[in-house]
C-alpha cells in the first residue's frame, strides 16, 4: 500500500493494534488509513511507540516530548529552547526516557507524578532500555553511561570507548550493550565485565541496528549489504566474523528491521527499494523494487506479518508480507 505525505519520514512504526504510524518532518504523526494530527510546532525528530503499545511518542525541535493516539496529541513534558531528539519507551517496566541536549529524563507512564533527570557531560546521542526497562543506556561522547532509570542519586556505570557514540541497542537477553558511533564502526561491551567488542569494516556510518532471532543475530547498516553480526555463543560476536546479506553494487543499506523472535530482517536502501530475506536461506524478496528518495524509516510488525517504510521525500509503505 504505498503512501504519499509532503514531508521527510522521520520514523515508522506498528503500534500494539498492528497499525502502522509514521512520524513526519513538518511535526505530524500520520497512520496508514490516512489519519493525520498535529503533535509539535516544527519537525518531529525522534519517535517510540507508547509503554502501553497505545500511539507514539515523539519529541521535536519545539522541545515538547508528545503522547499522539486516537487523533490527539498531548504533551507529557517540555525542555524549553532545547530539541528533544532522541526518545526510547520500555513496555517491560512503563518506563518513558528521553534526551534534551546533555541530560536525559525518564517519565513513568504508571506514574504520572515521577520524574527523574540524569545529567551528562556531553550530549545525549542514543538511548536503549535493557529488556526489563529497569537500567537505561546513555550513549555520549567517550562511551556509554548505565543508570538504575528509578534511581534519582547515584552514579552511573560506564562504559569507555573513545569517540563519539551516537546509538545503542541492548541485546535481548541484557548481557550485551552495543553503540553505533560517529566513525564508521560500532563497539560493544559485555556489561558482567565491561569487555570491549570491536565490530567495524564499515564503509558508512551505522544509522541503523535491530537484534532478530531471539537475539542470536544483530542486523546492521552502513555497507552495500545488510552486515550481520553473530550474538548466539557466551561471547557474542567476539572471535567471530560478521555475514553480508544482499549485497547490492552502487547502493547502501540505510536502514534494517528485524522480528525479534525470527530469523527475519529487512533493509532499507539510499536508492529508495526496500527487500525482506530470510537469514537462514539465500536469495532476497523485494517489497519495493522501484528506485526512488533514500529510505529514512523501516519498521517490521513483532511478529514479523507487516512491514512499514518512509523515505526522505515522504514517500511511504506498508506491506503484508504473507502475502
Amino acid at each position: 500500500m504505498p503512501l504519499q505525505f509532503d514531508a521527510y519520514v522521520t520514523a515508522a512504526l506498528f503500534d500494539r493494534s498492528g497499525r502502522a504510524s509514521f512520524a513526519l518532518g513538518d511535526g505530524t504523526v500520520a497512520d496508514e488509513a490516512g489519519g493525520r494530527t498535529e503533535a509539535h510546532a516544527g519537525a518531529v525528530l525522534a519517535a517510540a511507540v507508547h509503554p502501553s503499545g497505545d500511539g507514539l511518542l515523539t519529541g521535536g525541535d519545539d522541545g515538547r516530548l508528545a503522547w499522539t493516539r486516537q487523533g490527539e496529541a498531548v504533551e507529557l513534558a517540555s525542555a524549553p529552547g532545547r530539541w528533544i531528539d532522541v526518545v526510547e519507551a520500555s513496555p517491560a517496566s512503563g518506563l518513558i526516557a528521553f534526551a534534551a541536549g546533555r541530560e536525559l529524563q525518564v517519565r513513568d507512564a504508571r506514574d504520572p507524578g515521577f520524574s527523574a533527570v540524569f545529567a551528562h557531560e556531553r550530549t545525549v546521542a542514543g538511548l536503549a532500555f535493557d529488556p526489563k526497562g529497569r537500567r537505561l543506556a546513555a550513549a555520549t561522547y567517550g562511551g556509554a553511561a548505565l543508570w538504575y532509570a528509578k534511581i534519582k542519586d547515584q552514579k552511573p556505570q560506564w562504559l569507555k570507548w573513545a569517540g563519539s557514540h551516537v546509538g545503542a541497542v541492548f541485546s535481548p537477553d541484557g548481557r550485551f550493550l552495543v553503540s553505533s558511533m560517529q566513525e564508521n564502526q560500532l563497539h560493544g561491551w559485555r556489561i558482567a565485565n565491561g569487555q570491549d567488542m570491536r565490530m567495524g569494516g564499515y564503509p558508512a556510518k551505522v544509522k541503523s541496528m535491530a537484534f532478530v532471532a531471539g537475539g542470536r543475530l544483530l542486523a546492521t547498516s552502513g555497507n552495500s549489504a545488510m552486515v550481520v553480526w553473530p550474538f548466539g555463543g557466551a561471547n557474542g560476536p567476539m572471535g567471530q566474523a560478521a555475514v553480508e546479506v544482499g549485497a547490492q553494487e552502487g547502493s547502501m543499506v540505510t536502514q534494517v528491521a528485524g522480528a525479534p523472535d525470527r530469523p527475519f530482517a529487512a533493509a532499507g536502501l539510499d536508492d529508495g527499494r526496500v527487500w525482506v530475506a530470510d537469514l537462514r536461506q539465500t536469495g532476497l524478496r523485494w517489497i519495493k523494487a522501484e528506485k526512488g528518495p533514500e529510505i529514512t524509516a523501516l519498521a517490521m510488525s513483532p511478529d514479523g506479518a507487516r512491514l512499514a517504510w518512509g523515505d526522505e521525500d515522504g514517500g511511504a509503505g506498508v506491506a503484508d508480507l504473507a502475502a
